[in-house]
């Protein structure tokens, strides 16, 4: 029988310009990945990392935030950003990828103290 861990991963920074988040993603969609466990994974966007679930980016060339995005959510991991930052940066009314929701320092808190392990970029 495998053993199953929640896993938390809170992303603070751009999509772009750091590679942070992008960091944070690789590992997440890695750990979604192995079989030798499985895993629920959480990701909650705060400050600029909110940027990370907005619909159709286009970077030039490189890594793309939106598509391993979309792969965690394909995995079943669970995506909400925070509502006070998407607020902050006018992002609230702009569409998110499918699957991803705004959510509440409530949210992070309830997942956080059901977290087997919180990782934070």
């Amino acid at each position: 029988m495998k053993n199953q861990q929640t896993l938390l991963f809170i992303l603070n920074d751009a999509p772009y310009g750091s590679e942070r988040s992008f960091n944070g993603l690789r590992l997440a969609i890695n750990l979604g990945e192995q079989s030798e466990a499985e895993t629920d994974i959480k990701i909650f966007l705060m400050s600029d990392a909110v940027s990370c679930a907005l619909l159709a980016q286009t970077p030039g060339e490189g890594y793309n935030v939106q598509q391993m995005l979309e792969i965690l959510l394909a995995q079943g991991a669970e995506v909400k950003l925070c509502k006070t930052c998407c607020n902050a940066r006018g992002l609230s009314s702009l569409p998110l990828i499918e699957g991803a929701e705004i959510g509440t320092l409530d949210d992070l808190s309830y997942w956080t103290l059901l977290a087997d392990k919180v990782v934070s970029f």
